[in-house]
């Protein structure tokens, strides 16, 4: 649920969805979004706190996210001229405006 109201969010954002639940034996990606010349990976985390949130992304996920992204990159060509950014979406309440991070590192 968490992802769908992400998902929507993102496009009253102007993002376009590319895709969502990228899964390989790399990593995965929960959403991957078009927006204007940036490709960007979008970790969507659900906690009661932005605290918990923010310390559910830990750095071996941020790994497997950024080898998720190399591999969907390198199997879709279309892509490699763009920009490539990493953003995280934290969801506290599903009545409460999500937190969008850009550039999460």
């Amino acid at each position: 649920m968490a992802e769908l109201l992400a998902t929507v969010y993102l496009r009253m954002k102007g993002y376009h969805i590319v895709a969502r639940g990228f899964r390989k034996p790399v990593g995965e990606i929960d959403i991957i979004a078009r927006h204007k010349d940036t490709l960007v990976a979008i970790e969507v985390k659900q906690r009661s706190s932005l605290e918990k949130a923010l310390h559910a992304i830990h750095t071996k996920q941020r790994r497997r996210i950024s080898r998720a992204m190399e591999y969907y990159i390198s199997s879709h060509p279309e892509f490699n001229h763009m920009d490539v950014r990493f953003d995280v979406l934290l969801i506290t309440s599903f009545v409460k405006k999500p937190v969008h991070m850009e550039n999460a590192w």
